[in-house]
This record gives structure tokens, sequence and C-alpha cells, in this order.
């Protein structure tokens, strides 16, 4: 039994106090796991593009003082009542959607949209008792997507939790518990291309060029590579990418252009950018009869999607997905088998590494368009 057990935990977290200001490295208090929950001790984190959007909070509501942080792993260090698939030592990924295993959504071998455990990125609190497991001086600090990783311990519920293989490398499956698996798993899970197929990808940055990575796995012929920045296409050859368009070089639509250079459009697309634009494009330019467009990018609050209803009775197909259709608990151990088998590269997602004391580093790195993902090293 861990001497910690039970007790408040006093680690350092890097806390955002308010929007787009560094984060600042502070002494919190971390209470036990309550009712299905386990505290996990964070051993490596990565930073996701999701955690800059909500830490500018510029289309978002401002939720602060925050321990933002939702990629990570870490090791069980004691778990709350009623947990029976966690125990203290085990090595595992905190998920920042979940699976309760109850709902009809997690009952459906369709969905993993689960009820209780669904991403809300406004709820700062735990569900259990509606309060924060952080505090500094008795003041609570909130949580972000219920894992709030960059903290060097975390409390999250059982359900956001995958137990995966104790040999698998930490610091490198981290990214499976966000935006590797969402772009891979839009993809083989979701538009599910065959071999021989063409595939565009909207959007190179990690979560597309994992999604081109799901394309290439798949034995997709050509891939074709969507983006404003014409220097990601040299990095995106190493995911699969053969062909470059730039929507800002050609004048006329993205998706005429595809259809051009493919012959009345791709069987597949993925959509990676949250622009509604771009998500328009991406339906419009796949083959009528079989083509199908799925969209992963999350859009402003505001924004209206517009199409002439003749493509959809021309039978193209239009789908979305979340966390690329992987139910956490049940699909990621085995995401991270295909991994320690080598069927997965997750090295060239991981372009730089910072310790925990040099987090703020981490932001100016994706907010200058360097890096794909940075990993944080929470022990100096």
């Amino acid at each position: 039994m861990s001497s910690t057990t039970g007790q408040v935990i006093r680690c350092r977290a890097a806390v955002a106090w308010e929007a787009g200001k560094p984060l600042v490295m502070e002494e919190v208090e971390v209470a036990p796991p309550q009712k299905m929950e386990v505290r996990i001790k964070i051993l490596y984190t990565s930073l996701c593009h999701t955690d800059v959007y909500f830490w500018e909070a510029k289309g978002q509501n401002p939720v602060f003082p925050r321990i933002l942080g939702h990629e990570a792993g870490g090791i069980v260090e004691s778990v709350g009542e009623e947990v029976t698939d966690l125990a203290p030592g085990d090595h595992v990924l905190p998920v920042f959607t979940g699976e309760c295993k109850q709902c009809r959504h997690c009952k459906s071998e369709e969905s993993n949209m689960c009820d209780l455990l669904r991403i809300n990125t406004d709820r700062g609190v735990m569900i259990h008792d509606q309060k924060s497991r952080f505090s500094i001086n008795g003041k609570p600090i909130f949580h972000f997507l219920g894992t709030s990783t960059f903290s060097e311990y975390t409390v999250v519920h059982v359900g956001c939790v995958a137990k995966i293989n104790p040999l698998a490398p930490l610091d490198k499956v981290c990214v499976l518990s966000c935006g590797f698996s969402t772009g891979f798993g839009a993809t083989v899970n979701v538009a599910k291309p065959t071999k021989g197929s063409t595939v565009a990808v909207f959007g190179l940055g990690a979560v597309g060029l994992a999604a081109a990575e799901g394309a290439r796995v798949s034995g997709a012929s050509r891939i074709i590579g969507v983006d404003i920045n014409s220097s990601r296409f040299e990095q995106a050859k190493k995911f699969g990418v053969t062909e470059f368009v730039n929507p800002k070089d050609h004048n006329k639509p993205v998706q005429e252009v595809i259809a051009e250079i493919t012959d009345g459009g791709v069987d597949k697309s993925i959509e990676c950018t949250g622009n509604i634009n771009a998500m328009i494009s991406a339906f419009e330019c796949v083959h009528d009869g079989w083509g199908v467009a799925v969209l992963v990018g999350v859009p402003h609050k505001d924004s209206v999607f517009k199409t002439h209803p003749v493509n959809f009775l021309n039978e193209k197909t239009l789908k979305g997905t979340f966390f690329g259709n992987y139910k956490p608990c049940s699909d990621l151990p085995s995401v991270v088998e295909k991994y320690m088998n080598k069927e997965l590269e997750l090295e060239k997602f991981i372009t730089h590494e910072v310790a925990f004391s040099e987090i703020n580093k981490a932001f100016e790195y994706m907010l200058n368009g360097e890096s794909l993902r940075c990993i944080i090293r929470m022990e100096e």
C-alpha cells in the first residue's frame, strides 16, 4: 500500500491563471480519489493544439485558474471506492473522453459517445461531487477535460483511464491518448480506405498526419495533402502523403482542383482543420457514387455547413467522428500493442522534448509551427 494512499499529495503543477499568459509552476494539493476515480502519477505528457486553443480562450468560455493537459502516460498511485478494473502500479493513459460501459453508446458497437463521460470542455470539476481535486492554499483550481495532466499527480474518472502494457514506453505511447488516435482512427475506423484507393487529407498538423498515416497503412495509392502552408509538404511525405495542394495556389475552389487531378474526385477525404470552408471542400471533393468524407476538426461555434443537396443525391457520404471512433478503455490497449509490434511508428510524430519546468517552451514551439508533438518530461 502506497504511503500516500488516502492522503493529500503536494506536488508541482503548471497552472494557467488567465488566458494567453504563460503557465506558472505552482505547488498544488491533490486530494485523494473519490468514488470511481483514480489518482495517477504522470510521467510524461505532451502538448496538443486543443490545450493551446483553450489556453488562448478566444473561441471558448474562459475557465481559469485551470490545469490544462490531456495527452499523457502515467502510473496509478491509488484508487477510490468501487474501482475494480485498476490497481496501484498499473500503467495507464488518461483520455479526455470516457467509457462508462453502461449507457447505450457504450453498449453499441457503432458509437464511442459515452453519455456520462464524453468530452465536456466547460466542466472544471469531477462528476462525482462537482468539486475540484486540485487546490492552492484552499482555493480550488479547475480541471480540464477530466484529465489535467500538466500536474505531477492528477485525479481522473476510472472510465477515462486505459490500462496498457507496462512494457510500452510511456514517453512514446502517451501521444495515443489524443492526437494520433483521433486522426489515425478517423481513417482506419471511419473512412476505411481500401488498398489502391485515393485519399485527400485536409490539414497537415499532427492529427492530419496521423490520418495520412492511416491511409498509408491501409494501402492507399495516392494520398493528397491539402494545406495553406506549403512548408508542411516535405514533412508530410514521411507520413505517406504523395501529392500536395495549396488552395492559395489556385484561382478555383480546391475541391475542383482535386476533382480534376483524380478523374472526378477522391474515394475518401479526411478533414482535420476545423475550418468550415475546408469541411465543405472535403465533402465536395469526393467522387460521386461512393465517395466518403469524414470530418474530424472542431469548427467555430457559429459555423454553418452549406452544400447543395444534390451532392447527397449523387451518393456522396458525409460522416463525422470523435476520437477516431475508439472506445478508450476497450480499444486503446490494442492500439498500444500495434505500436509494440512495430505496426505503428509514433516516433516520427515526436519532434521535441522539454523538462516540466520548461513547459512554456512547448507552447512556443507549437505557436511558431515548429512542433508536431513536444513531450514534456515530468521528472527533471
